[in-house]
């Protein structure tokens, strides 16, 4: 177990200047227990302030080049790699994640700064030239290019502190914007650092990037609903993206919301391929992924087969010391996050389905009493009723749930039928049933003979229905935070 850090104390960070606030947030420790770190909440009066700073720094902002805002990312990027094994321990304890898993993180969020740079050198330099081809218009000539969308506000969640964090800062920053950055309460410590990294960087002006953590019941509202704001990036829940939309005025909306994947898998699929992909899918940071495989849908002919094989993969996937880097999975985000998972699994047991492993909280030994109730055993549900609220509800936990169809139609039923349409899978060895699987899906993105997976970024992701708003991606995310001007000659 490593050392545990002295107690971190974050400020805000609003136009170029640290600040302290009456009021702090305390960050729980998920690996030791108590907590490890407060930082400074917003009040209104600093969410005012730190509007006002990005509003204003906005039209010399517009008068930066590709070239200077590329090496802000490039030299952020470095900045995070050499803060690696720091951020990794951050990682761990705000956001309970495994020690491989976090430093994992903090390389994905530094490549995508690099990653923003190539992009956004690679669009600004792709404006348009056009000439008038409509009667009356013959011979107009039309320049079409790219210039910074405004001020966007960055909402994170906590399953991906800091590398969710780097996919819309790094675009919004590398297209030219000002950005707020208001992260997850409970794990605000990541976006700290980044946010300390970025106020090293030579030539960034103030007002360009501002921190500003704090409770949305206290600033939520006043953020999201300003005038100021040009675009909001978010990935959340389902519920507070619609709260977020609703408060939101005339501003470009990027969000990311909630997700319930279902794998759709054929008697004709390779099974053992099939039952590595979906423990992965299922148990990876304990479920708390939008893109985890929520619910395997298996042809009835391979139900039993597909069980037994997935049995097998638990074994690899155990809870343990979060520093120990051989632990696959540590607790769930809180006590309440644990509570949802145990109403939706006793809920499907109730209407039938079976427990083949785990169903109850069971912590490791050697964790503190307090983060006991945290913990949710690595659990696989077989013949899960189709009524069954896992089914279609987004859980966010460590839990395989296994229904089965009889058909195409059916499948296409069962995997539809969720208000949620962010991720899928098809596993099939017949090309053209994956393919006409994969566009009959309701889904943002679907997957075929692999879990879902939105890597860095260079594949454009998101949802439909209440899964979110546009797609990210360090492209598609600089191409939504930027606006076309047509100069015509």
């Amino acid at each position: 177990m490593a050392t545990r850090v002295a107690q971190r104390r974050e400020r805000i960070y609003v136009d170029g200047e640290w600040l302290e606030t009456e009021n702090v947030i305390s960050v729980s420790d998920l690996a030791d227990g108590g907590t490890f770190a407060q930082v400074a909440a917003a009040d209104p009066a600093t969410a005012h302030a730190a509007l006002e700073a990005a509003h204003e720094i906005k039209p010399e902002l517009r008068e930066t080049t590709v070239v200077e805002r590329a090496q802000w990312c490039e030299t952020i990027a470095e900045g995070l790699r050499e803060r690696e094994e720091e951020l990794a321990e951050v990682i761990v304890r705000e956001a309970g994640k495994p020690i491989s898993s976090a430093r994992g993180e903090v390389e994905q969020a530094a490549t995508r700064f690099d990653r923003a740079a190539e992009e956004a050198r690679t669009i600004v330099s792709k404006g348009e030239y056009r000439e008038g081809s409509t009667e009356g218009h013959e011979g107009w000539q039309a320049i079409v290019k790219h210039e910074p969308i405004g001020a966007v506000l960055c909402i994170t969640p906590y399953n991906y502190p800091l590398a969710t964090t780097a996919l819309q800062v790094a675009p919004a920053l590398a297209a030219g914007n000002s950005v707020l950055l208001k992260p997850a309460s409970k794990t605000p410590i990541s976006a700290a650092i980044l946010a300390d990294v970025i106020a090293d960087v030579d030539g960034i002006p103030d007002g360009a990037f501002n921190f500003v953590p704090g409770e949305a019941s206290e600033i939520g509202d006043l953020l999201s609903g300003d005038d100021r704001i040009n675009a909001i990036a978010m990935t959340g829940s389902s519920g507070a993206g619609k709260h977020v939309a609703r408060e939101s005025g005339m501003v470009n909306l990027h969000m990311e919301l909630g997700g319930n994947a279902p794998a759709v898998v054929f008697d004709d699929a390779d099974l053992t391929d099939v039952a590595g992909n979906c423990a992965k899918g299922s148990f990876k940071y304990a479920g708390q992924r939008c893109s985890a495989i929520s619910r395997v849908l298996a042809h009835e002919d391979v139900h039993d087969d597909l069980v037994d094989l997935i049995d097998e993969q638990m074994d690899a996937w155990q809870a343990g010391d979060l520093f120990d880097e051989d632990t696959a999975l540590g607790p769930l985000i809180s006590e309440a996050q644990a509570d949802w998972v145990e109403e939706l699994v006793e809920d499907a047991v109730e209407k039938g389905a079976e427990i083949v492993r785990g169903g109850e909280r069971r912590a490791p030994k050697g964790v503190p009493d307090e983060l006991g109730s945290q913990f949710f055993e690595p659990t696989l549900l077989a013949n899960v009723p189709h009524d069954a609220r896992i089914v279609d509800e987004e859980q966010f936990g460590p839990i395989a749930v296994i229904t089965t169809f009889e058909d195409e139609d059916e499948a296409l039923e069962i995997a539809n039928g969720s208000d949620l349409a962010l991720d899928a899978a098809v596993f099939t060895s017949d090309y053209k049933r994956a393919m006409r699987m994969a566009e009959r899906i309701d889904a943002g993105a679907v997957r075929i003979n692999g879990a879902p997976s939105h890597g860095l970024g260079d594949v454009p992701f998101g949802g439909n229905k209440d899964s979110g708003i546009g797609r990210e991606g360090l492209d598609a995310s600089i191409h939504e935070m930027m606006r076309k001007k047509s100069i015509v000659l």
